[in-house]
């Protein structure tokens, strides 16, 4: 090989034409990078030029047409000495052959296609490969490159990255803070379903419910072989909905329903990136809510209760027949629009790592370089946190933190899921707290997170006994090492879904 540094790099073609480069066997030239296709369109333009044919240039250096035509279409790297022989039968030098830049506008279309084919997406596709010919133009060589950029975006943007996720989750959840997590357009859809079927007040029961999938064109069917990865599925063809026999004891039944439904009102589409997932996500979570827990009834409901200063999360819940989460989301969303209370939301996993978060009130989460908070871990000394060392976990917990940014209180509580036990909690400034029960409580707690000396390093005379006489083996979940799921809904596995409804398909 003409190379004695190993490292490879990708060369960089022009913006018109660029694409991730199949390196064959990259050499060095002056400390540039050439990539066997640039060398081997180097050598077939300069042997062109001149008027050689590809047999008179085999038989000026003693070696088979075969073989130089395999160099010059990139599939072989000369050594150095070859090189040299190949440049001195072309009247050049090995150092002009070497430059790191396609010799045309042309040859560098040709080199972006051939690379193309050589690529995982070609071969994702099952495509065959095709000789780039003389006749073929331009402008069919860019609209093939431009067809293959275009599904390598979509590809990359649907494995999304961890960081690609993060920064996306981020985005929006600056968006939810700047509208107060209130969104007027899915309040007025909620009421429109809710006219639509009679609702007359009081919790929506689960029958009402069902008439709701019925008005909008659904039946319901409830299955034993619903595949692993769904918690629902949609059958839009033949307007069905299949939802599973056995009903998660942590989950409420109703809401597999409406977020089905949630999607047909909101007229949702594949989505083309996972900032679409994430968005469709929250918003169908928001009109389930909604639905459950109606604006004008939710409000009424909570202002009296503002008046009275005894809001809680518990009664919220017990008022429209909720779980404890849905009760709490949705306080978050009527408590700054419609209430002029700042808050804060968070679910945390018992291990300690933030998996919802949500906050206009100034409070701090702990957060990375992105702006990201879900995923991190919250300080120990949060009632997010000390809650779960609380002996009676059927009674609210409430605490008041002392933080860097201002004391805050929280009312929180403990909820089992299949992943673990994990707590929710709901917080506002200590100004704020006149309008809550659990404002007596004598629990209190400081936090100096991000500061180390917090909860994140340990006390000096455990550390200084067992620094070095400890190697902890960790317990890395392979979600931290791998991309997302890929797909276009993330984590479900197609295939699966499609033969579940051909298998339930109505003959």
């Amino acid at each position: 090989m003409v190379t004695a540094d190993r490292t490879r790099r990708p060369t960089v073609l022009a913006a018109s034409v660029a694409t991730a480069p199949v390196v064959l066997g990259a050499v060095e030239a002056d400390g540039d990078e050439v990539d066997a296709l640039t060398l081997g369109r180097r050598i077939r333009d300069r042997r062109t030029a001149r008027g050689m044919t590809l047999g008179e240039l085999a038989a000026a250096i003693d070696r088979a047409p075969s073989q130089v035509s395999a160099i010059e279409n990139g599939k072989r790297e000369p050594r150095l000495s070859m090189l040299r022989t190949i440049a001195l039968a072309l009247g050049t030098t090995a150092d002009e052959l070497l430059k790191p830049d396609a010799p045309s506008e042309r040859a560098a279309l040709e080199i972006a296609v051939e690379r193309a084919q050589r690529g995982p997406v070609f071969s994702a596709l099952g495509l065959p490969s095709f000789r780039v010919a003389k006749g073929m133009t331009d402008q069919t060589l860019q609209t093939i490159l431009a067809l293959h950029n275009e599904i390598d975006r979509l590809h990359r943007e649907r494995a999304a990255t961890p960081e690609e996720a993060r920064r996306a989750n981020a985005e929006l959840r600056a968006e939810m803070r700047a509208r107060d997590n209130f969104f007027p357009e899915l309040e007025a859809r909620a009421a429109e379903l809710l006219e639509a079927v009679g609702h007359a007040g009081g919790p929506v029961s689960h029958q009402l419910v069902a008439d709701m999938a019925s008005h909008l064109g659904y039946s319901l069917h409830y299955v034993g072989d619903l595949p692993h990865s769904t918690r629902s599925v949609t059958d839009k063809r033949n307007g069905r909905i299949y939802l599973p026999t056995q009903q998660s004891p942590s989950r409420d039944s109703r809401s597999p329903i409406l977020q089905a439904l949630s999607s047909h009102l909101l007229g949702h589409e594949e989505p083309r990136n996972y900032g679409d997932f994430l968005r469709q996500r929250v918003q169908t979570n928001y009109l389930t809510a909604a639905i459950l827990l109606p604006e004008q009834a939710a409000v009424r409901y909570l202002s009296e209760a503002k008046n009275l200063r005894r809001i809680s999360m518990e009664e919220l819940r017990d008022h429209f027949a909720v779980s404890y989460e849905t009760a709490a989301h949705r306080f978050t969303n009527l408590a700054t629009a419609r209430l002029d209370i700042p808050v804060h939301f968070m679910k945390v996993h018992e291990s300690g790592t933030i998996i919802k978060a949500y906050e206009n009130d100034s409070v701090k989460f702990p957060s990375d370089a992105l702006g990201a908070v879900e995923g991190t871990i919250v300080c120990r000394n949060w009632t997010a946190r000390t809650v779960f060392d609380v002996e009676d976990r059927f009674s609210p917990w409430y605490q008041y933190t002392d933080t860097p940014s201002g004391t805050f209180w929280c009312t929180s509580r403990i909820e089992k899921a299949k992943e673990g036990e994990y707590s929710v909690s709901v917080g506002v400034p200590f100004e704020h707290v006149k309008w809550f029960r659990g404002r007596e409580t004598p629990h209190r707690a400081v936090s100096r997170c991000p500061d180390e000396s917090c909860c994140r390093r340990a006390p000096g005379d455990l550390s200084d006994k067992w620094a070095d006489a400890s190697w902890p083996a960790a317990r890395t979940p392979t979600s931290l090492l791998a991309a997302l799921p890929t797909g276009t809904f993330p984590g479900v596995d197609q295939t699966e879904v499609y033969q579940f409804l051909e298998a339930h398909a109505p003959r």
